[in-house]
């Protein structure tokens, strides 16, 4: 049985604190912990689990519900105990009905997240960026986030329902969904690939008051908007689930390329961490210290 959550309370209340703040909150995608860190190093004040980030970086696949739930889990504990600052972390559709929630809500709760993403799509979802979608029926979902409600043991670990319909059944049918869903006990609304700066716009008309979540997914189907402009539109809650791991699969490439093609990578030490700096990154003294304490002696 997980204990963690239990020892993560401050990075829940921060998080509330944040929403409550006023204050509109970058959030990039983290795929594992390391990347969590750099987040964490550079300063943002709270991080977003990618599901698409994690089914790539575990499974080298498309994010098209191949990760179970306990998979999932088992990387929200590796990054929530590798950082202070919340995590937001996605949790798909709940991976089954009411009672799959419910088992899905203890054990994200469990491992450490501020709060989980639920989605109402058909299962095996998609990347909300990706054609092909379906949608489960409202009152399913409805019913699906009662039950989160139902089964958090805190109240401050949010629920943030996101809904896909914008792709599947039209605009008008996503914002419907979504007043559905806050009325169903949702803390943060999602809707899924608006269109257009007018559709995003308008949610934010709409939903004035309610934490909202934009999604910026770079060449995605929404809009790549800066944060004063999603923010002077409504939005509360800014994620990037796709810049991290685009940005390190670049960097990857590039680096196997000129280790193939020049035999070293003498002459690009210049693009890469040191060997002390990453030792650093990865607290590498203080556990060295640590150790000490306990040292057994040597006897010759």
């Amino acid at each position: 049985m997980h204990t963690i959550g239990e020892n993560k309370m401050n990075p829940r209340e921060k998080l509330r604190e944040l929403l409550n703040s006023g204050e509109t909150i970058v959030t990039p995608g983290a795929f594992d912990a390391l990347s969590a860190k750099l987040i964490e190093k550079a300063g943002f004040p709270a991080l977003y689990m990618t599901g698409y980030g994690t089914t790539a970086s575990r499974l080298a696949k498309p994010d098209i519900g191949l990760l179970t739930m306990s998979e999932m889990v088992d990387n929200v504990k590796n990054i929530s105990t590798s950082v202070q600052i919340p995590l937001l972390a996605d949790g798909d559709t709940g991976y089954g009905n009411v009672m799959n929630v419910r088992r899905t809500i203890e054990e994200y709760e469990a491992a450490g997240a501020a709060a989980i993403q639920l989605e109402d799509q058909v299962f095996p979802k998609r990347c909300g960026h990706m054609d092909g979608k379906q949608v489960i029926s409202v009152e399913e979902q409805v019913q699906k986030i009662r039950a989160a409600a139902s089964a958090r043991k805190n109240s401050d670990f949010l629920i943030i329902a996101r809904t896909d319909a914008r792709a599947v059944i039209g605009f008008d049918e996503a914002v419907q969904r979504a007043l559905a869903y806050q009325e169903a006990g949702a803390d943060i609304l999602f809707i899924e690939a608006p269109q257009s700066v007018e559709e995003m716009r308008e949610i934010g008309r709409i939903f004035k008051g309610v934490p909202l979540v934009a999604n910026m997914v770079e060449n995605g189907k929404t809009p790549l908007l800066t944060k004063k402009e999603l923010s002077d539109m409504g939005y509360r809650i800014i994620i990037y689930p796709a810049t991290l791991l685009f940005a390190a699969t670049l960097a990857m490439q590039n680096s196997l390329e000129v280790l193939k093609n020049e035999g070293t990578t003498r002459e690009k030490l210049a693009q890469f961490i040191t060997f002390e700096q990453f030792n650093q990154l990865v607290h590498l003294d203080s556990l060295r210290d640590w150790e000490e304490q306990f040292k057994v002696p040597q006897y010759k």
